[in-house]
């Protein structure tokens, strides 16, 4: 697919980054209160994640510093070099960003969200769990020393997520199906991702065990129903890119077209969607859905292609043709200025763009 998509996108994401980790306020905090006296700042209770509106939020947008740095290094240049990817970054800026992340993430203020995971043992489950162990993977992964140490720091907190996450899939008889945070499949999904990364065996086979519990038997999804005012995920497509993950490609095309039959371009989970009011924190969901989508369906294209089976050539043509206009629907709703939209949307911009640019033309 050869679209010249985002030509300042890391420029453009560190700036995004900065500016997030630099709001302290408007914080939403999630803290259970358990007397009068427990009313702690959003910095003490979270020394690491206190800013970009919301825990979950920053801890996307540490990934989304993480994976800019790493995406300079990664193609073979110093910060502050330019190409024709979208990876050229100032140099100026690479040493602030640099700075602000390393600043968050040491081994003393992770100590902290550890422990506060392990004493709140559902709390941001699993979008939150989700996005923590991908950081920490992201900084694992990395070539440059001073991030792969930030991975180190970030094991204690993954110890503890990879300890929740098969407790808590051993007891779940049935998945959440929608499109917000608590959307079973899309957590999983990442969850599964990185802890393979990270060698983190037995969490990784609880995912995987979870997804063929949960949703190897699926068939006719009803497709035309699935949006609601709120979504920022396709609950359909959440679901076919984990199970992307799991099953071998061809047994995945065959579970795609039991699962999608009557696919067609007309078909509104594929549909660009738009927003009245991006001051509204809920309405602005919706330009995340198409970044979302876009990313689901790079990957779900990816695996189809993979495939041997001549049944899936019909979805297969479906889905690339909705490709691009959600993408550039999603990359527009980055020139908002709303907070609204930007403690966030940027994470799932990269995520998409990674995605379609691992996709094999057909």
């Amino acid at each position: 697919m050869e679209l010249d998509l985002f030509p300042s996108a890391a420029q453009h994401c560190a700036g995004v980054v900065l500016d997030n980790l630099s709001r302290v306020y408007p914080y939403s905090a999630h803290h259970t209160q358990l007397s009068d006296d427990d009313r702690p700042t959003p910095s003490e209770l979270h020394p690491s994640f206190y800013s970009s509106f919301d825990w979950h939020s920053c801890v996307h947008m540490h990934w989304l510093g993480v994976s800019v740095l790493n995406s300079v290094a990664s193609d073979g240049g110093d910060e502050g070099t330019a190409d024709d990817g979208g990876r050229s970054l100032d140099g100026a800026t690479a040493a602030r960003l640099r700075g602000a992340l390393g600043e968050n993430l040491t081994a003393e203020k992770l100590a902290v969200e550890a422990a506060y995971l392990a004493e709140n043992p559902s709390w941001e489950r699993p979008y939150g769990w989700a996005w923590l162990v991908r950081l920490a993977a992201a900084c694992a992964a990395s070539p440059d020393d001073e991030i792969r140490g930030w991975g180190r720091s970030l094991e204690g907190c993954v110890d503890v997520v990879a300890r929740l996450v098969p407790e808590w899939l051993a007891k779940v008889e049935y998945p959440v199906r929608h499109g917000l945070h608590t959307n079973s499949a899309f957590g999983v999904a990442l969850l599964l991702d990185a802890f393979r990364a990270l060698g983190r065996t037995e969490a990784a086979e609880a995912c995987e065990r979870a997804a063929r519990r949960w949703f190897g038997a699926d068939a006719g999804w009803a497709s035309e129903w699935e949006l609601s005012g709120q979504d920022f995920l396709s609950a359909g497509l959440s679901e076919a890119d984990l199970m992307q993950r799991v099953l071998p490609a061809d047994e995945f095309a065959e579970w795609f077209v039991r699962f999608l039959p009557g696919l067609r371009a007309e078909s509104r989970m594929l549909a660009v969607v738009g927003v009245t009011d991006e001051s509204d924190g809920y309405m602005v969901h919706l330009h995340g859905l198409n970044l979302s989508r876009a990313g689901q369906i790079s990957r779900v294209l990816r695996a189809l292609r993979a495939a041997e089976a001549p049944s899936a050539a019909s979805s297969e043509a479906v889905l690339a043709g909705a490709l691009e206009p959600l993408i550039r629907a999603g990359l527009g709703a980055l020139e908002s200025e709303d907070f609204m939209s930007t403690h966030w949307l940027a994470s799932f911009a990269w995520d998409a763009l990674e995605s379609i640019g691992e996709l094999t033309p057909a």
